[in-house]
């Protein structure tokens, strides 16, 4: 079993604690300065205010705020033999070996971790074996360059809120037609997630798939006519631009701090 640390218990960190724990494969160890944050991941793996404790791990998390990473780091006495994954948005890896002598990997994972559904990417130059192996017990990943981090924090980090904006809306259809506000809401949540194995699942472009609902003269073309008439995937594609942009930012304030 791999030793792992998670610093940081918010949104974040305790949906990896909480999806890792399920695995079942990983010794957890929790630090936060929050007694309310601990509580909360407490029936999932041990504790602790102390991050000298939590350095003592194999696999040492650090899910803070882009803002206080460095700071962080400094304060833990980590050895070449340990790894450290960061998850703040804008922090290099680059910005932060000189900090610390562990192998240091740049994830951005999201918040579907805490149900082993989470899209992740990773930085393929600095990745190990037991970084895989943690990613893979929570979801799906990829292996990118590390200058594609700031594009994969919007697509996959960013873009659950982007993901529940769009259920909402179809979720809010469903009630305006007169169904029941929670069969709406699990009528759309369920349609979103088959439609996403959907696309894992097939080798078929997503075009295609597109036109395998639509039949002619059918429901689905009529609505999918309204959607190609507007500008709604022009509004997907500068909302994640939006994020994108926002993540080279914090890059920039982090190397000038």
């Amino acid at each position: 079993m791999t030793d792992v640390s998670v610093i940081g218990c918010g949104n974040m960190g305790s949906a990896l604690i909480t999806g890792l724990s399920k695995a079942g494969k990983h010794t957890l160890t929790a630090c936060d300065l929050d007694p309310d944050a601990l509580e909360a991941v407490a029936e999932y793996s041990s504790t602790t205010s102390d991050p000298d404790v939590a350095a003592e791990s194999d696999v040492v998390i650090i899910a803070v705020k882009p803002d206080i990473v460095g700071s962080v780091i400094d304060d833990l006495d980590l050895s070449a033999d340990q790894t450290l994954v960061t998850l703040a948005a804008g922090v290099s890896t680059d910005a932060l070996e000189d900090r610390t002598d562990a192998t240091v990997v740049r994830i951005m994972p999201n918040l579907a971790a805490e149900t082993a559904n989470m899209a992740a990417a990773v930085t393929q130059h600095s990745v190990t074996d037991d970084v895989r192996e943690l990613l893979d017990d929570v979801g799906e990943f990829v292996e990118i360059d590390e200058q594609q981090m700031d594009i994969a924090t919007a697509v996959n980090g960013s873009g659950p809120a982007f993901v529940f904006y769009l259920l909402n809306a179809m979720k809010e259809a469903g009630v305006n037609g007169g169904l029941d506000e929670d069969e709406a809401r699990t009528l759309a949540a369920q349609t979103f997630k088959g439609a996403a194995e959907t696309v894992l699942q097939s080798e078929e472009s997503i075009e295609d798939l597109i036109d395998a609902v639509c039949s002619p003269k059918g429901t689905t073309i009529e609505g999918m006519n309204v959607l190609w008439d507007s500008d709604a995937d022009q509004a997907v594609i500068d909302a994640v631009g939006a994020a994108e942009n926002r993540s080279r930012e914090l890059a920039d304030e982090f190397e000038h701090e």
